[in-house]
């Protein structure tokens, strides 16, 4: 942002002052003509909202003290814009993931970021519409009970809730100690420490009917101690993992498996054949089975045993909603 120097130090000399400051004594003190001394102005009226006003009878500038922010600040923030730009991209990213969340927050800064970057020379408008989300089987939540839920994540306050397992369908009340706001699969989930059951417990979203904040500090759990219970697993099943899943995808299929990352501790080799071999470490096996059969007969389960079987169990109830004619 050109002339941000002199910028700053036009807004010190206009908040110190109690009278009208000529313009050839801005242009003295900012060392500059009287044509940038009218861009910076104007920058500071039209980009920052700065209550800069001029006074005829007494041939001055000053900052109007009627305004509705006074004292006046300058943001605390500058962007270019490149930076602009990225932020816009965010933005749009954002409400994509979380429709309906500070949607109205995120609108007027929508609105403020599109107006700088429109006035800022040379820069072409961003194309929203270039950027695509394509959201699959994300499941509707409160955005009253999400942002409940955010406020006490940020303050580190307890949270009371009540939760509808889809595991039992048995519905809950519990109070928690909030730890992390987790986007797994297009699905929120909390991690959070459970005063009921004394563990830690990740709770879908979409599964708390409500929230109340206490005033209650929360119990912050370590950061190393929540890797380890939440990420040492496969998927969103969390503890430590006591299985290695050992799958051999086929040379077509390979190509694509190979770049993907399945967990931070798989292991991986190129078989002799053109086929590649992913290890996986796990704990449940319910959402490494459903990923296994998602790719069909381009993958072989070589271990362990029981997740072979577990495999064998889905094909034979295949079998029976589509019987051989």
């Amino acid at each position: 942002m050109q002339h941000i120097d002199k910028i700053f130090k036009l807004h010190n000399i206009l908040r110190d002052r109690r009278t009208p400051i000529t313009g050839k004594a801005i242009e003295e003190k900012l060392e500059c003509s009287r044509a940038t001394r009218d861009r910076i102005i104007k920058y500071m009226r039209e980009m920052l909202d700065v209550p800069i006003v001029y006074d005829k009878y007494r041939n001055g500038f000053y900052y109007d003290h009627d305004h509705a922010q006074h004292p006046y600040e300058l943001p605390g923030l500058w962007f270019n814009a490149q930076e602009l730009q990225a932020l816009l991209a965010c933005q749009h990213l954002l409400a994509n993931v979380s429709a309906g969340i500070l949607q109205d927050d995120i609108a007027q800064l929508q609105s403020r970021l599109e107006k700088l970057l429109s006035r800022t020379p040379g820069v072409a408008k961003l194309d929203i519409s270039k950027f695509k989300i394509l959201n699959q089987a994300n499941r509707y939540h409160n955005d009253r009970v999400f942002l409940d839920i955010a406020t006490a994540l940020f303050n580190g306050k307890c949270l009371q809730i009540s939760y509808h397992a889809r595991s039992d369908n048995q519905h809950s009340q519990r109070d928690i100690s909030p730890q992390t706001l987790v986007r797994y699969r297009d699905n929120w989930y909390l991690d959070a420490w459970c005063h009921l059951r004394q563990q830690l417990r990740s709770f879908a979203v979409d599964r708390i009917v409500s929230v109340a904040l206490l005033d209650e500090n929360a119990d912050i759990i370590p950061t190393d101690q929540l890797q380890q219970h939440f990420a040492e697993s496969y998927g969103i099943f969390s503890g430590s993992a006591q299985h290695m899943a050992v799958l051999n995808f086929s040379a077509s299929r390979a190509c694509w498996v190979a770049d993907e990352h399945w967990h931070p501790r798989q292991q991986s080799q190129w078989l002799n054949d053109g086929r590649y071999q992913l290890s996986i470490p796990f704990n449940d096996h319910r959402e490494l089975l459903m990923d296994i059969l998602k790719h069909g007969a381009e993958v072989e389960v070589v271990a362990p045993e029981f997740l072979i079987e577990a495999v064998r169990e889905q094909l034979s109830a295949m079998q029976k909603i589509y019987p051989g004619r």
